[in-house]
């Protein structure tokens, strides 16, 4: 800073100059002058970047369908009854009065189900016998 008076009018206009040359926007650095070097460095492989896909997103009845469709607890309950309708039927072709064939059912459902098959091949003739109102079909749950 020049030797001037403080508060003086010279002092006021350096203040004034000081100020307008701190609050200049701050231009941007050219990279190159013409005939010159390069004032910025490069960055490598700038050419080969990659835009990031968008994830589509689903609607919530797409998600609820997918889960109850996706879910292996359903998977088992139906491998079970399928698993004890074919067991039923083998064992109702070869030994058609046997005591064996009321264990058919829930044996099938059990070897291709697991526990989860077991429960549908038992619940799930409750509920048909129910919807069809047929009052005569003995419980399900008589075989265990």
């Amino acid at each position: 800073m020049p030797k001037m008076k403080k508060g003086s009018a010279a002092a006021k206009a350096w203040g004034r100059k000081m100020k307008a040359l701190r609050n200049k926007p701050k231009s941007k650095k050219s990279s190159t002058k013409k005939g010159g070097r390069r004032k910025t460095a490069r960055r490598a492989y700038t050419g080969l970047k990659r835009k990031a896909n968008k994830v589509k997103r689903r609607s919530s009845s797409v998600k609820g369908l997918k889960s109850i469709t996706g879910s292996s607890t359903l998977k088992k309950v139906a491998l079970g009854v399928g698993g004890a309708a074919i067991a039923t039927a083998v064992i109702s072709m070869i030994m058609p009065n046997s005591a064996i064939g009321r264990y058919a059912g829930p044996i099938g459902g059990y070897a291709m189900g697991g526990i989860e098959g077991v429960l549908g091949a038992m619940v799930l003739p409750m509920v048909t016998g129910r919807v069809g109102g047929n009052s005569n079909v003995a419980p399900a749950l008589e075989s265990l």
